[in-house]
């Protein structure tokens, strides 16, 4: 069935998703780390990431056939949010779909449960400005800081806070310089995002391309 909001290529959207009746999604590390691993394999491959990873196969996450660019993202115990960049018709449908089915499957397989994962599709919101692009990364990087599971955003191990501010290299992201080009350095995007007040005017300029999980 086709999607009835339509998702434009070379179109920047935030991507978000939670577990049905807001349950958990990740329970410990290891399911934090295998839905990256996936994430990164189905930017541009559609083979199945349990085979390739079974088999060797090499990980073409940053190859020619790159169908999405992913620019930011956070995960949360019971939902993900995604920056991203459609690269090719179907892109963002294709490698959602993929990521959500693969680790649905893990899930399931690991912990025997049966029943969906997800509520239902992701959810997606069109970015079309410079300063939309911005405030929604840093809505995206302050999220385990607003839930209060971590007292400083460095110390959050699921995000791609910790690359945007220090040299740590995160094989997700396509390109840090889409949001940090719009700062002079990357201090002054650390504080742009620990500015709580600041962050507190813009919320309700953005809500609407954010996920009300209350």
């Amino acid at each position: 069935m086709l999607r009835k909001d339509i998702i434009t290529t070379n179109s920047f959207y935030h991507i978000f998703n939670r577990g049905v009746n807001k349950a958990k999604i990740f329970f410990d590390d290891a399911d934090y780390s295998r839905f990256l691993e996936a994430a990164i394999h189905y930017k541009s491959s559609t083979r199945q990431f349990s085979h390739s990873k079974r088999y060797k196969y090499p990980d073409t996450g940053t190859g020619q056939n790159a169908k999405v660019q992913v620019f930011a993202y956070c995960l949360m115990p019971n939902h993900f949010h995604f920056l991203i960049r459609q690269l090719a018709d179907h892109g963002i449908t294709s490698y959602m779909q993929h990521l959500s089915n693969s680790y649905s499957h893990y899930i399931h397989t690991r912990y025997k449960r049966t029943g969906p994962l997800f509520e239902g599709r992701f959810k997606n919101r069109l970015i079309d400005s410079d300063e939309q692009l911005v405030h929604v990364s840093r809505y995206i990087h302050l999220n385990p800081l607003v839930s209060e599971l971590v007292d400083n955003l460095i110390n959050y191990k699921w995000s791609s806070y910790k690359s945007y501010i220090t040299s740590y290299e995160d094989k997700l992201i396509s390109d840090f310089n889409i949001v940090l080009g719009r700062f002079k350095s990357r201090k002054d995007y650390e504080q742009f995002v620990i500015d709580q007040s600041d962050y507190g005017k813009e919320l309700e300029r953005i809500k609407h391309l954010a996920l009300d999980f209350d």
